[in-house]
């Protein structure tokens, strides 16, 4: 019998119930690991109880241990309980990162309340909206930050704002420096308006720990969906998160022994915290492996190679810009960047130009992953040492369940088919906020319950998964499915582009056309022109695929986190259609 005349039934039973990927997994890493559920804030218990003492973190040069981290979140907890926050209320988090963001994150925690995180380059419209979406009671905010979130307060209130200053946790000696190039605002402060310091000063460490019930009980309200459309909260549970950790560790483990890695791993923190993927697998695996972070409050790229030779780091995650930004900066090769035993990137699609370029300019190992705020956060990842596959997100890690499903009907297709990639597993988050987002985003079939990931793509014969794209992105060209990753990896091929964007332009004769968006190297502007791209793509692409327009940009816009975003592309380009230019 021929795959693609599977039933849905047979596809679960030969490919998706034994899970074929396992087979291809590192030597060591198990299908499954035992998953112990227990309330988040333990974690951090653990680590100070066991390595009191270590860098926990290093924050502009200054080294901060786990006891420290531990003793200031027990205080501001003790605080928070104070001003009668308790469980199932909302803290809201504004902040960069910083330890101040670890122990605020952590002191919430401790007392069953749920943390909101924000991205710190919102707008006060936008902190307003997340404010007044999630509940919040407390503002938790820093002063560099404070500007936009006074005047987000003058259009909904909290009981209290509590500010950090950036400056906190940095060397005593440096404060003064620091507070005449940051230029923090004046602030005042009083029974509404509460400085950080002063609360961690003042209280004394609570040992009280709220009891949690890990498959219940919320830990973090996470906003998605900003790229396509108005955010919405992904409710995510104490156990998703602790499941997560214990699914990845075993890709760690591998690492310590085919490497021979003693002692606490160093992680580069120069993803936000604010966004699942930095905040898990970077702010909380850490602490769970008792690691040490080199905390980056904004992006650095020479900052960021800097630390990797000095503090001699272990591992990296970031998204597909950042490599290309470090494979494309003038210094690169100024820096010895090969203690990395390895780089994850996710978030978005890696071109498989800039891995290549990446591990020859580096000697590091760079894997692609993938992951979602709702799935908080891994779900895939290719091997690290065993065959990867440039341009797969990977095989499912330990303990997870991945499909490719039709795109309306609750239904898995075979290997080779193109369809949704879905999840189920322990790290599946609860549900939306929004009840009717939860109708479409989950579906039950085969004694699983499978979230719909929003991402076209398919399955190979081995169970590596590939992402062609978002499903709202995927081009209709004369009836054809047109997938702009596949034409923005051709456009990374040319020795001339540094990055690449392609987007649907509406057009009433044949649906919508492929427009690309280019940014040149340095040494290339003003040589290439859009004939020579358009002639070039010509032996690379079918007729169907190939960009009928190229536009030449000095940056391309993007998230907070790096992604590239082509909605403002498509938006800018469709506004561009209404007024008739």
């Amino acid at each position: 019998m021929q795959p693609a005349m599977l039933s849905s039934e047979e596809v679960f039973n030969r490919y998706i119930k034994p899970r074929i990927w396992i087979k291809n997994y590192d030597e060591g890493v198990p299908p499954d690991v035992e998953i112990k559920y227990f309330p988040l804030y333990e974690i951090l218990d653990e680590a100070v109880r066991r390595y009191p003492n270590r860098n926990a973190q290093i924050f502009m040069g200054r080294r901060i241990s786990y006891k420290v981290i531990g003793d200031h979140s027990d205080r501001l907890a003790h605080a928070f309980r104070e001003m009668g926050i308790g469980k199932g209320d909302v803290v809201a988090l504004h902040m960069p990162n910083s330890p101040s963001y670890t122990i605020a994150f952590f002191a919430a925690l401790k007392i069953g309340a749920i943390v909101s995180p924000m991205n710190p380059l919102y707008t006060p419209r936008e902190i307003a909206f997340q404010i007044k979406s999630s509940n919040s009671r407390i503002l938790v905010t820093t002063n560099i930050l404070y500007k936009n979130a006074e005047q987000a307060l003058k259009d909904i209130k909290v009981e209290r704002v509590i500010v950090a200053g950036i400056e906190d946790y940095i060397s005593p000696l440096l404060r003064p420096l620091a507070r005449l190039r940051l230029k923090p605002p004046k602030i005042s402060y009083g029974d509404k308006i509460l400085r950080f310091s002063d609360l961690v000063r003042s209280y004394s460490p609570s040992t009280y720990r709220e009891k949690i019930d890990p498959l219940e009980d919320v830990a973090a309200l996470m906003y998605t969906g900003g790229t396509t459309g108005v955010p919405k909260g992904a409710k995510i549970l104490h156990g998703n998160i602790v499941a997560n950790l214990q699914q990845i560790k075993p890709l760690y483990d591998v690492i310590r022994k085919k490497r021979s890695v003693e002692g606490p791993m160093r992680f580069i923190g120069i993803l936000p915290w604010y966004h699942i993927y930095g905040l898990i697998v970077v702010m909380l695996y850490s602490i769970y492996d008792g690691g040490t972070v080199i905390v980056f409050p904004r992006p650095d790229i020479e900052g960021l190679m800097k630390s990797v030779e000095k503090y001699r780091a272990h591992v990296l995650h970031g998204v597909p810009t950042l490599y290309n930004a470090i494979i494309n900066h003038p210094k690169v090769d100024k820096y010895r960047l090969n203690t990395l035993l390895f780089c994850i990137s996710g978030a978005a699609p890696l071109p498989i130009e800039v891995a290549k370029r990446f591990e020859t300019k580096t000697g590091a190992v760079l894997r692609e992953g993938y992951g979602l705020t709702e799935t908080a956060v891994v779900t895939h990842v290719n091997p690290l040492y065993g065959r990867s596959k440039l341009g797969s997100i990977g095989l499912p890690i330990p303990s997870t369940y991945a499909a490719i499903a039709d795109l309306e009907r609750p239904i898995l297709l075979p290997p080779g088919a193109i369809g949704e990639i879905v999840i189920s597993g322990p790290q599946v988050m609860k549900g939306y906020t929004v009840e009717d987002e939860n109708r479409d985003a989950f579906f039950t079939a085969h004694g699983l319950r499978w979230f719909r990931s929003g991402d076209i793509g398919y399955m190979d014969e081995e169970g590596y998964f590939y992402v062609l794209d978002r499903k709202k992105e995927m081009i209709k060209y004369k009836g054809y499915s047109v997938y702009p990753r596949e034409i923005e990896e051709v456009l990374m091929m040319h020795e001339c582009v540094k990055e690449a964007a392609v987007v649907g332009i509406p057009a009433p004769d044949v649906g919508e056309i492929p427009k690309a968006f280019i940014v040149l190297k340095s040494e290339c502007r003003n040589k290439v022109k859009e004939n020579d791209i358009l002639k070039w793509v010509e032996d690379k692409l079918a007729p169907y695929k190939r960009p009928r327009a190229v536009e030449f940009r000095e940056e391309l816009p993007k998230s907070p986190v790096g992604k590239i975003l082509r909605r403002v592309l498509r938006d800018e380009e469709t506004k561009k259609l209404s007024l008739g230019k």
